[in-house]
């Protein structure tokens, strides 16, 4: 149950989907993940990079600049993601779904 002690924390699931597009900085996730704070998402994203789902890249710049990317542990966690997906299509109620 270690995977869901980690996913089963709002707004992870939505994090790493959102970072299977690739590198991408904070303000675009900020941005693509609607409804999340900035200090939520920032403690999600640290999570993820600490037990080795993502990294964090800082660009001296100017200007400075952050991005976050999915590691190799972190892409192959997606099918397993996209199949939860599936499931919950088919056999969750649609109002189940939105909360």
């Amino acid at each position: 149950m270690r995977a869901f002690d980690l996913l089963g924390r709002r707004w992870t699931g939505v994090v790493l989907g959102t970072l299977r597009g690739g590198p991408v900085g904070f303000r675009v996730l900020s941005r693509a993940v609607e409804g999340i704070s900035d200090s939520v998402l920032s403690d999600r994203l640290s999570e993820l990079c600490n037990v080795g789902l993502a990294t964090r890249t800082v660009d001296a710049g100017p200007p400075v600049s952050v991005t976050y990317e999915l590691t190799d542990a972190g892409r192959a966690l997606l099918p397993a993601l996209e199949q939860i997906t599936r499931w919950a299509e088919e056999h969750l109620p649609a109002s189940a779904r939105a909360e």
